[in-house]
């Protein structure tokens, strides 16, 4: 057996065990764990059949920002997870199905082939149209290539959807509260000395009695009572 070969069946064995745990475990940080686990042993998969792209791919986008915000929302959102998993065997037997069809559908697409084009043989004429297919030396290079070319308008199409739906997204999540204090910058701007400042002029108050009339008064009330 050669050692690509047994690397191959061994991220595999650990693929398909970490996609059981993920499935099988009860506390749902482990769940989150092991399914980052297995992506990182598909991703190695995937560097062996030379899709450094896809796999690059993988570990950047699904376990360095995915991964991250689901361990975030089951971290910190009180979330009942006995009751979610009360119909787990009353749908076990329609998951099962699909994924066997899903298993059955990929056997397909691998025992026909990709049909992609081989490289020609050394000394062989090759075509004005199909001189550009064989510029790139590496399988990342051919898919930007017929990305930004064959589909270029496909992609800028996509980009635009994306872009529509995020900014729909930040619209209707946006709320206001009567509460909230808002600065207006032209009334700042347009704001003048005088009216910040007010200068009153209050009238002078009567002079403080002295200490005979006080003394006089208090003798006064005194004898009253």
């Amino acid at each position: 057996m050669e050692f690509k070969t047994f690397v191959f069946y061994l991220l595999s064995s650990i693929l398909v065990l970490a996609a059981l745990r993920v499935v099988t475990a009860r506390n749902p940080v482990h769940a989150v764990l092991y399914l980052v686990l297995a992506f990182f042993n598909a991703s190695g998969i995937w560097l062996l059949l030379s899709a450094e792209f896809l796999a690059i791919t993988l570990v950047m986008v699904y376990v360095g920002a995915v991964m991250v915000l689901f361990l975030f929302v089951v971290m910190m959102l009180d979330i009942d997870f006995a009751r979610l998993r009360e119909g787990f065997w009353r749908y076990l037997p329609v998951g099962a199905f699909v994924g066997v069809l899903l298993a059955l559908e990929m056997g397909l697409v691998l025992a026909g082939g990709f049909g992609g084009k081989a490289m020609p043989p050394a000394g062989a004429t090759v075509s004005a149209a199909d001189a550009g297919l064989f510029k790139c030396a590496s399988n990342t290079c051919e898919l930007g290539r017929v990305l930004y070319t064959d589909y270029a308008y496909a992609f800028e199409l996509a980009a635009f959807v994306l872009l529509i739906a995020m900014v729909a997204a930040v619209s209707l999540t946006l709320r206001r509260r009567r509460t909230d204090k808002y600065i207006a910058p032209e009334v700042q701007v347009a704001a003048r000395h005088e009216d910040r400042m007010t200068l009153v002029k209050m009238s002078v108050e009567k002079e403080a009695p002295s200490v005979v009339e006080t003394a006089e008064t208090g003798a006064e009330k005194t004898g009253g009572q």
